[in-house]
């Protein structure tokens, strides 16, 4: 077995099986497990230095999921945008193809935690065909995201033959993999793993770190191999309440992100996903932590912050409002807050 196989068989699934200084309310948190699942592999569960801290709160179920009466189960109106089974096609050139029911840990403030690591995520070898039918009857799709469930989870020889389906599609481009073990569980990234995925460029992974004590040597080095293959990295981060939601940690992650070679991407304002908005923040607390982001840290660590609407409106981006018009002037504000006028060019010569 491997290496990775072995820690995440040693998961934790229960919170009773957590050592004593990580638990509080094990009843609360016992009823939580039953509805919403909880998995937690060693690697992780050595990061996790106490109760509350910010990588205890995304790992470790609490009463408050059930206590949610805010969020709904499928803000994304994902079910309504799907086709084929495990197949979502909100945007025109675009599709979500989830070939993955399982993650590497189960994180509390997910946007499919309605089924993800649950029987109401079925992924099947016959679901798997009609997602590829599906693509290669639609030319529009220039670009997949293969997801799940986390898609680097399936084994080599699995994932290769999705990949290769995919990639045998000539009106498909791009493809994309979203994945947490580089973060979760990084000894998953082997160099036969990496060597695999080099075959299929253009392919691009987009992973996703929430803080900056999650980027550890080991993580360090699995990002070393995805980029040694020649595979872009981008980083997702969702803004979580208590975890990540200070311009001081923002920029410190984002910093080191790029110091493991991955581009800081996005930051997404949470979704309404039931039973998870005790993670919500403001609006504009994403906003005014891109005001600290923008111009105080390399452009190169500063992702877009967005929100991705709810009933399948898609993402649009949030910034600080930098500029006023009065005629053809530009007066903006730079990042240190001081006045600038840019004259703008006419429309007509």
């Amino acid at each position: 077995m491997h290496h990775w196989k072995n820690t995440l068989a040693q998961s934790i699934n229960h919170p009773k099986d957590l050592p004593a200084h990580l638990v509080k309310n094990v009843d609360g948190m016992e009823k939580t497990t039953a509805v919403f699942p909880m998995r937690i592999n060693p690697y992780y569960l050595n990061l996790i230095k106490d109760i509350d801290d910010p990588l205890w709160k995304q790992a470790v179920p609490t009463g408050h999921e059930l206590n949610d009466t805010v969020c709904i189960p499928d803000p994304l109106g994902e079910e309504d945008l799907s086709p084929v089974p495990n197949l979502i096609h909100k945007y025109p050139d675009r599709a979500l193809f989830l070939v993955n029911s399982q993650c590497a840990m189960y994180c509390r403030f997910c946007t499919r935690k309605r089924k993800v690591g649950t029987h109401r995520l079925t992924i099947t070898d016959k679901t798997i065909k009609e997602g590829l039918d599906y693509i290669r009857r639609t030319p529009a799709i220039k670009d997949v995201l293969v997801s799940g469930g986390d898609p680097l989870l399936l084994d080599d020889d699995k994932l290769e033959e999705i990949l290769t389906g995919i990639r045998s599609i000539p009106t498909v481009e791009i493809i994309r993999i979203g994945s947490r073990v580089p973060c979760v569980l990084p000894m998953r990234v082997t160099t036969k793993l990496a060597a695999m995925l080099k075959k299929f460029h253009p392919l691009y992974i987009n992973t996703h770190f929430n803080h900056p004590r999650e980027i550890t040597p080991l993580a360090a080095q699995a990002c070393g191999r995805l980029a040694n293959a020649g595979i872009p990295l981008g980083c997702q981060t969702v803004l979580l309440k208590g975890v990540n939601d200070d311009s001081k940690i923002m920029a410190e992650l984002m910093r080191k992100l790029l110091t493991i070679r991955v581009k800081p991407y996005y930051i997404f304002q949470g979704d309404l996903t039931l039973g998870t908005n005790h993670f919500r923040t403001p609006i504009n607390k994403g906003i005014e932590i891109m005001r600290q982001l923008t111009g105080h840290i390399s452009g190169m660590a500063v992702p877009k912050f967005a929100v991705d609407l709810p009933g399948g409106g898609g993402k649009i981006p949030l910034s600080p409002n930098y500029v006023n018009t009065n005629g053809n002037v530009f007066t903006c504000t730079n990042y240190c807050g001081k006045i600038y006028t840019y004259p703008d060019a006419p429309d007509k010569p």
